[in-house]
């Protein structure tokens, strides 16, 4: 067993960092506020090939694996930028379309997601199933040699700064007559397909939408993979991806959060000249919050792991853990740096309290600590379903 990157990861990882701090916090939100992209930050990602790790050499990525793209997610995190788009479009979009869509799927999309110019969304969540695929009210009918997409999703991020949004719909299955699950590639400016933006209380440069779908017509061709039994497959090949760079970009915020208290409290002095971290009752939280998520980071690399070898059920278990641990302790790492920066923590100039909305939000989303719980409970401790 090594805890060890390979001399490429480790290179990667610097790197990575570097270009992260060139831009920093202050970027991050200065973007978020105003109402505008990181575009600057994910063209040059994108040029430098880090945004592609994970895709396939013959369609111009790195060749790495989910190991390589969390490290990406990690170190821009841990630099003051998180980009949720990341968890998005390379990890959900690439592998799905990598593992199941066809051979002109893949020449037609993954080339543009590897060098970032092409971002590709994803669309589950609903109003009203949330994210129960067995429930989803966004139905695909056959019409001719294409489809009609009718139905509502929510919580879609970024859809206005991508190409495409794959839509998870659901299918009549011809033989039985029952619903399945199908994917679609849909242009984001298809005829038929609105968005309404969510007004949402996180400082972000990404949006939110709810997408309305109301006969959106396509090809044959938007289909993803070569039948209707590639849908579910392919569903669950990126679950697992979007647990650990969630997860990967929750520590990354962590390790953000600490490393900026830490700096304040070392030098912040008061009370006859000695510093406040020189405090039990300042540094013991921190260093409490710095275990959490140093916990977090190695279920991150056992998930990463396990995935890129292929064990795809371990990696379940193990993304989901990490994805829980993960959120947990970048929410406390967060809390802890604003609350050892005292009233400086509130304020934008020190960037902590700016990512509180962020944090919480990873105890929620893409799947919320209490149904990581059960899944643990079920799976793990052969406990009966108590949903």
């Amino acid at each position: 067993m090594t805890f060890d990157l390979t001399p490429e990861q480790d290179q990667l990882r610097d790197a990575v960092r570097a270009l992260g701090r060139r831009y920093g916090h202050g970027y991050f939100v200065e973007k978020a506020k105003s109402g505008e992209h990181t575009t600057e930050l994910w063209a040059e990602a994108g040029r430098l090939g880090y945004l592609g790790v994970n895709i396939p050499t013959e369609y111009g990525g790195g060749g790495g694996g989910i190991t390589d793209l969390a490290i990406v997610c990690e170190e821009l995190a841990a630099a003051g930028c998180p980009l949720l788009l990341l968890v998005v479009s390379p990890a959900i979009a690439a592998t799905v379309l990598n593992r199941h869509g066809t051979e002109e799927q893949r020449k037609r999309h993954l080339p543009g997601l590897a060098d970032g110019s092409q971002k590709i969304v994803f669309a589950i969540t609903e109003p009203e199933a949330g994210s129960n695929f067995h429930r989803l009210g966004t139905v695909a009918r056959r019409d001719g040699n294409g489809w009609l997409l009718s139905g509502r999703k929510c919580y879609i991020s970024g859809v206005d700064e991508a190409g495409h949004v794959l839509v998870v719909a659901r299918t009549e299955d011809s033989s039985t007559g029952k619903l399945k699950p199908a994917l679609f590639l849909v242009p984001t400016d298809a005829a038929g397909l609105t968005r309404s933006k969510l007004d949402m209380e996180i400082v972000s440069p990404e949006n939110q939408f709810l997408l309305y779908l109301d006969d959106v017509r396509l090809p044959a061709d938007a289909l993803l993979g070569e039948s209707l039994d590639a849908g579910l497959p392919a569903l669950f090949a990126g679950l697992n991806p979007e647990r650990i760079t969630v997860a990967a970009m929750g520590a990354g915020t962590g390790r953000y959060a600490i490393e900026r208290a830490s700096e304040y409290t070392a030098t912040r002095t008061v009370w006859g000249g000695r510093t406040i971290g020189s405090h039990q009752g300042v540094s013991h939280p921190l260093a409490h919050a710095a275990v959490q998520v140093e916990l977090a980071r190695l279920m991150i690399q056992k998930a990463a792991t396990l995935y890129d070898a292929g064990r795809d059920l371990e990696a379940g278990v193990a993304g989901n853990m990490a994805k829980y641990a993960a959120g947990e302790a970048a929410a406390l790492a967060v809390d802890t740096a604003v609350q050892v920066l005292g009233g400086a923590g509130m304020t934008t100039e020190y960037g902590v309290a700016t990512l509180l909305g962020a944090v919480r939000a990873g105890r929620i989303a893409p799947v919320s600590r209490e149904m990581i719980l059960n899944f643990v409970a079920q799976h793990v401790l052969g406990q009966d379903k108590s949903y």
